[in-house]
């Protein structure tokens, strides 16, 4: 009688994750039958949100539902990352990832409510956003990046340089940048990219690290003077500025990146019919012309390489974070 209730126990457990199983591959199979959530970790207006909604439409299309775009900013992007780690991973939350949120802030925050390694499915990289550093003409004498390096390793501390704030992206290329150069510049961190460009443009502070696209209108005006930008190749539309890596400097030339992520442990079928979409959409003329107008270009990797991405992201920052002793409580 014993054998008899072990083994019908062991075939209702069985039955039950043949059940669970089946389940799960109707659900990835009828996926997506309902609106899809996109989580922005930052407030709207900015260039995450503008990746985000960009690709969201044409994700739906793609996909055929609709995708909404929720902005759920805080915390460096911490509040919106977590509401995606802790959603159910049925592909119906998906969250916008950036170097803020899965490079940096595992580096410099020691208490992040998840891990940017375990907590997350990756998709695909969609957009690569070059960087660049500027300085004021009417601070600076230098025009390009052998001056400007030659009169800053001349007075060390003499020369500022604005961040977006602590352990922001701005933040962390400016110490790269002092660690690839030999160069001492004094950090002057500030509430947001907006009053940091203000105050360069006003002559404030003498070098500026940002994304390409804010920082371009300024460039093209006159107001700022481009030394180089961070990405593999020149801008379309600053042809005469170098990369990075072209005036010496390679480890400053890593671009910024905007992707595609849910919570751990998706459904390959439902990962398959997202990367899908998202190469379809990266391959869209209207996504890759608007891109282009911001000095960005679109990628759709495979999941994979995201992966990558964000692993080489996490450990490049953990360098900088430890050389710069940034830590963010």
């Amino acid at each position: 009688m014993q054998d008899r209730r072990t083994l019908l126990k062991v075939c209702a457990a069985a039955a039950l994750t043949a059940s669970v199983f089946s389940g799960a591959a109707v659900a990835a199979d009828n996926y997506p039958n309902k609106p899809i959530r996109l989580v922005v970790p930052f407030p709207a207006g900015g260039t995450t949100d503008l990746v985000g909604r960009l690709y969201a439409d044409k994700l739906g299309q793609a996909l055929g539902q609709t995708v909404v775009v929720e902005n759920k900013g805080g915390a460096g992007g911490s509040i919106g990352s977590s509401y995606v780690a802790g959603a159910a991973p049925d592909g119906y939350t998906l969250g916008l990832a950036t170097v803020s949120t899965h490079g940096i802030n595992p580096a410099v925050y020691p208490k992040l409510p998840f891990d940017v390694l375990k907590d997350f499915t990756p998709i695909s990289n969609l957009a690569a956003v070059p960087n660049i550093m500027t300085v004021n003409p009417n601070r600076v004498a230098a025009r390009n990046m052998a001056d400007f390096v030659k009169a800053a390793k001349a007075e060390p501390g003499k020369y500022t340089y604005a961040s977006a704030g602590n352990g922001s992206v701005s933040h962390m290329m400016g110490e790269l940048f002092k660690s690839a150069s030999g160069t001492d510049l004094m950090h002057v961190p500030y509430r947001g990219v907006g009053p940091a460009l203000n105050d360069a443009l006003a002559g404030q502070v003498d070098v500026m690290y940002d994304n390409l696209p804010s920082t371009l209108p300024h460039v093209q005006a006159g107001k700022l003077i481009a030394l180089a930008v961070a990405t593999p190749k020149r801008v379309a539309a600053l042809p005469d500025v170098p990369t990075f890596a072209e005036v010496g400097l390679a480890p400053v030339n890593d671009p910024s990146w905007f992707g595609l992520v849910a919570p751990a442990n998706l459904p390959k079928e439902i990962l398959d019919k997202l990367s899908a979409a998202v190469k379809q959409a990266a391959a869209d003329p209207a996504v890759k012309e608007r891109l282009v107008s911001l000095g960005a270009e679109p990628v759709g990797n495979s999941p994979d390489a995201f992966a990558k991405q964000i692993a080489d992201e996490v450990e490049k920052n953990k360098r900088i974070a430890k050389t710069a002793n940034i830590k963010i409580d």
